[in-house]
């Protein structure tokens, strides 16, 4: 059942993404989380998906987040950096307290501002989302549901339309 509420999370967000009239090539934006895409890699059953939609203004970019069976999420980003690198944050998305339970649904949605800069970065898959878990007891990093350094993570990469 789980799985099947996920599937239709990312249909209706693919929606959310393409939804509008005519946009440019490149004006959405996609990634798709798991533990697997994680530098290093973890055995997190749970997965995600970012979705990015650039405003007809050309600057603002809508987002969505949503995750599914995700334990005590805390933080979640946008980072500079190709698949299997880590780098820094870009942008943030989400902050939440630590032990915060299981969570399943939208993790955080919203709108920021992006440069030129940043949307090159975003096309050219230099950029990826991670969620980041906690469950606040000591020592961090015990596993699935308590990985500070980051649960799961997708490169983001364009998604155009077909006209």
């Amino acid at each position: 059942m789980k799985k099947q509420i996920f599937l239709f999370g990312v249909m209706a967000a693919l929606a959310l993404a393409g939804g509008a009239s005519a946009r440019a090539e490149g004006a959405a934006f996609l990634a798709i989380l798991s533990g697997d895409n994680e530098v290093p890699a973890n055995n997190s059953v749970s997965r995600g998906i970012a979705i990015f939609r650039l405003a007809d203004d050309g600057t603002t970019v809508h987002y969505t987040l949503i995750v599914a069976n995700l334990k005590n999420p805390v933080a979640a980003h946008i980072h500079t950096g190709a698949a299997g690198v880590n780098g820094p944050v870009v942008v943030p998305l989400f902050n939440g307290p630590p032990a915060g339970g299981r969570f399943s649904g939208i993790l955080a949605e919203g709108t920021f501002t992006a440069t030129p800069e940043l949307l090159a970065d975003l096309a050219g898959g230099n950029m990826y989302v991670n969620v980041h878990t906690n469950d606040g007891v000591a020592p961090p990093g015990t596993g699935p549901g308590d990985i500070p350094s980051g649960e799961i993570r997708g490169q983001v990469f364009a998604v155009s339309e077909e006209e």
